[in-house]
């Protein structure tokens, strides 16, 4: 949706309130993990994006705080069956006050034109988050497919209920590296047709980059915990 005002305009905590601050690289440690969700609840980002095996971690820092917790689900390949994420999606939603749970599709179905089984697997999966009151954002990985497939693909995911589609893991090697890149964010944006929101995620590094996607009308950023002093303009 878009907003009411210039990006540029914004306060830093309006900026901040579309920031989903990605916590997910697999090597870290016990402590790096509590350092940078510590930062994404400094910085007032809307939430910490988190693996499963963080969420007491997260559950313990952002209680009583203005920052929420997104949980990943079968991150990021998305290629357990159904029934695996579904059983994913219900012990992390059961466990946790949690906000959001961020699913990667399985876009190999995508581009196989296996278009009632995706939606078959979305609605399944936003069924369970939706019974614990947890929004679900879809990740296509856009990097893999054409402007077609991901146009068809939010069009699926918004009929099976999703709440936001997304762009990218951040862990896709398989070609050039767009991420949210602008015309990406577009043809999402045409395909949902305000029916669910729009998640961009991958290569957001920049202010300018970050203004831009706001002022488009995207609901919500995956940025890494490394960018988000840069998008917000934070004085190291």
């Amino acid at each position: 949706m878009k907003p009411g005002k210039k990006a540029i305009e914004m306060s830093r905590s309006e900026l901040a309130s579309y920031i989903d601050q990605s916590v997910l690289k697999p090597e870290f440690t016990q402590a790096e993990i509590r350092k940078y969700i510590l930062e994404g609840i400094d910085y007032g980002c809307k939430t910490v994006c988190i693996n499963p095996a963080s969420l007491e971690i997260a559950g313990d820092l952002c209680k009583g705080t203005m920052t929420g917790i997104c949980v990943v689900c079968d991150f990021p390949f998305g290629l357990s069956t159904t029934e695996s994420k579904v059983m994913q999606a219900e012990l992390i939603c059961k466990n946790g006050d949690i906000e959001d749970l961020d699913v990667v599709a399985n876009y190999g179905w995508i581009k196989s034109g296996m278009w009632d089984d995706v939606g078959k697997e979305i609605g399944a999966v936003a069924s369970v988050a939706h019974k614990y009151r947890t929004r679900l954002k879809v990740i296509f990985e856009t990097d893999a497919l054409t402007p077609e497939e991901i146009a068809k693909a939010t069009d699926t995911a918004c009929k099976a209920e999703a709440d936001f589609v997304k762009t990218s893991t951040g862990f896709f090697t398989g070609s050039e590296a767009r991420g949210a890149a602008p015309e990406v964010i577009k043809i999402m944006l045409d395909a949902a047709a305000g029916r669910c929101k729009v998640k961009g995620s991958g290569g957001i590094r920049t202010r300018e980059h970050f203004l831009q996607l706001i002022d488009m009308g995207i609901d919500r950023m995956g940025i890494g915990y490394r960018s988000t002093p840069a998008v917000l303009n934070v004085s190291e």
